[in-house]
């Protein structure tokens, strides 16, 4: 959950890298750090706090910061407390070696152990700097260069890695390599300069062409050299495939608002038409969908769909519960991936198992995938990132076409998966006879319907703020729906917690009396998703209960609503549409409010505490 940029090539690094680490801080920012090598010696530089901060000690230093090759690091914690001495780049105790490192390797205290008894000493507390010693030991031992180094050291260790790793002695390369964390490499024209990064965020101005690194491959870069790629068991040779980039610089950029999450929560009417562009045509009655298309009497023969997922990903997963379910007849069960790939689970070939994942790099999901196929299932991913490993290790799948999301905060992830997740069970619905044609093709237009609708709500900002303003100082917050509305609570309350640190929890609102409601007074706000169709008179009859014990409502309504306004202390109305569309609604008020109490706050909106965008270590 680290992010990772290095560059080597014909300009000064310092402003390159120091840009990279900038837009790869929603990987993690409680420390950040990087290593020039200025022709004589790798000048590090590194502090706990943010890039900000980093930039700030090398101001005091301009001369660390000049040269052609750098790495650098910002760092989400998970060995050692963020502070200057664990933050990276690491450098062995010869000082000739320079690391980064996203990942955790497991067996780091025995390898620990084994270096100290062989007089090395540690500076940190982190798994990281016993790698770096474990390559220079191996370098020593077995009187080799840095690539063979990393590969022999790399088949020692157990866990999971992304890293690039620099020598001084041999100054013109930068050796990379991973598993189970991502890492790209993208090549300058003619080779004359080459970058490293997490993702392709940092260099996309400076080159289209990049490759992904697969798990357990290694590449040596070197200046005017093609890059090759090997197998880290072995050292063989791998066909190395150079893709190219889809991403724009304007995509990454705020755009004028004050925060990325505020962006992106404005920009999902043009996310939503652009996942489902191409595939759904409405007016001829039509979804394509490769994925779906190519396989799909393996769709409609599955006994059952196993959805596996983490966070907001697993929010949008329960949505889909009830879509599959209610449109194409299709027993469902969600999992949380991080409990399924260890709770050894009954799957057999007759499964589907559908894999959801903003960047398509999360660990816990790309180890149920894979357990999944070793059990025979087929696996279709839903991802937004083009060439990550969700998207290479899933048999089949579908992109969101999201756009890049840097806000930590996912919302527009989650819209467009919805969206995906919906053309997919509408499809499945007809293909299986239980949607007439009429009715699917009414769907298709109420479906195309839903960006205007969000515009609608999106112009509601203000009275969001205000709701926003009364409640920003509550401690606790309750949030309740039923039927497709209940997953939408979940992910509302997710959404307080994580950037406003309010405690909140969502339910079904039917569970309100078994527990929650002892919760309930005149402090409490309760959220209330109270749309007119499915079970309305029931959730008229939970807010009932909750204002006779004198708690404060703010209810999601259907526009036209008469009978919560007159009951609800806050209306915020939705426009009219089919039940299960419902949910691409009702979250956006959710999210304006969960962004305005935590501005309202001073809180760090982008950026919230202990979080980072992507989960790629266990």
């Amino acid at each position: 959950m680290c992010g990772i940029t290095g560059y080597i090539g014909y300009r000064e690094a310092y402003p390159i890298v120091v840009k990279g680490l900038q837009r790869l801080e929603y990987r993690g920012y409680d420390s950040a750090g990087i290593m020039l090598f200025d022709g004589a010696k790798a000048q590090v530089s590194k502090t706990k706090g943010k890039v900000a901060d980093l930039e700030e000690i090398t101001l005091q230093s301009p001369e660390k910061k000049s040269g052609n090759i750098a790495i650098g690091h910002t760092r989400w914690a998970t060995h050692g407390v963020p502070n200057d001495v664990n933050s990276h780049p690491h450098t062995s105790v010869s000082g000739d070696l320079v690391i980064v490192h996203n990942g955790i390797i497991e067996n780091y205290d025995t390898l620990k152990k084994e270096l100290i008894s062989r007089g090395y000493t540690f500076q940190s507390d982190t798994d990281t700097e016993v790698l770096i010693n474990l390559i220079e030991e191996v370098k020593k031992h077995e009187n080799c260069k840095l690539g063979k180094a990393v590969q022999i050291a790399l088949t020692q260790v157990t866990g999971a890695y992304a890293i690039a790793v620099f020598d001084t002695k041999k100054p013109n390369e930068i050796v990379v390599a991973r598993l189970g964390s991502p890492i790209a490499i993208g090549i300058g024209k003619d080779n004359s300069e080459f970058f490293v990064a997490s993702d392709a965020s940092p260099f996309i101005e400076y080159t289209k062409e990049v490759i992904y690194l697969e798990d357990e491959e290694m590449a040596i870069i070197q200046v005017n050299k093609e890059v090759a790629v090997r197998k880290v068991k072995d050292d063989s040779l791998t066909d190395t495939k150079i893709q190219q980039l889809q991403l724009n610089l304007e995509q990454i950029e705020k755009g004028g608002y004050e925060h990325f999450m505020l962006k992106e929560i404005h920009e999902q009417p043009k996310a939503i038409i652009d996942t489902y562009r191409g595939r759904m045509l409405a007016d001829e009655g039509i979804i394509k969908m490769s994925g779906v298309d190519d396989h799909i009497e393996k769709f409609l023969n599955a006994d059952r769909i196993i959805i596996v997922a983490c966070g907001t990903s697993w929010h949008a997963g329960l949505v889909a519960e009830y879509l599959f379910e209610d449109i194409a007849r299709i027993p469902v069960e969600v999992e949380y991936a991080s409990e399924f790939r260890y709770r050894n689970p009954i799957i057999t070939e007759k499964d589907i198992v559908i894999a959801i994942s903003q960047s398509g790099e999360t660990a816990d999901t790309l180890a149920a995938i894979k357990l999944a196929k070793s059990k025979g299932a087929f696996v279709f991913g839903v991802c937004n990132v083009v060439g990550s490993s969700i998207a290479r290790e899933t048999h089949a799948g579908a992109y969101t076409h999201a756009g890049p999301e840097i806000g930590v905060a996912s919302t527009k992830a989650f819209t467009t998966q919805i969206t995906i997740l919906l053309l997919i069970a509408l499809k499945l619905g007809k293909e299986k006879g239980k949607l007439s044609k009429s009715v699917f093709h009414s769907y298709l237009q109420m479906l195309q319907l839903i960006p205007s609708k969000i515009e609608e709500l999106l112009a509601i900002d203000g009275q969001v703020k205000h709701i926003a303003s009364i409640y920003k100082d509550v401690p606790n917050c309750l949030y309740l729906g039923r039927g497709f509305n209940f997953p939408v609570a979940l992910e509302g309350a997710l959404k307080l917690k994580e950037i406003s640190y309010i405690h909140a929890e969502g339910y079904p609102a039917a569970e309100m009396k078994h527990g929650p409601i002892a919760l309930i007074d005149e402090n409490m706000p309760i959220v209330v998703i109270a749309t007119n169709k499915g079970h309305y008179e029931k959730v008229v009859s939970n807010i009932q209960e909750i204002k006779s014990r004198e708690g404060k409502i703010i209810a999601i309504v259907t526009k036209g609503d008469i009978t919560v306004k007159e009951i609800a202390d806050h209306v915020i109305e939705i426009p009219e549409t089919e039940e299960m569309f419902t949910p691409l609604l009702t979250t956006i008020p959710l999210q304006l409010l969960s962004y305005h109490i935590a501005v309202l706050l001073g809180k760090n909106v982008d950026q919230p505490r202990n979080l980072a965008k992507s989960v790629t270590v266990e």
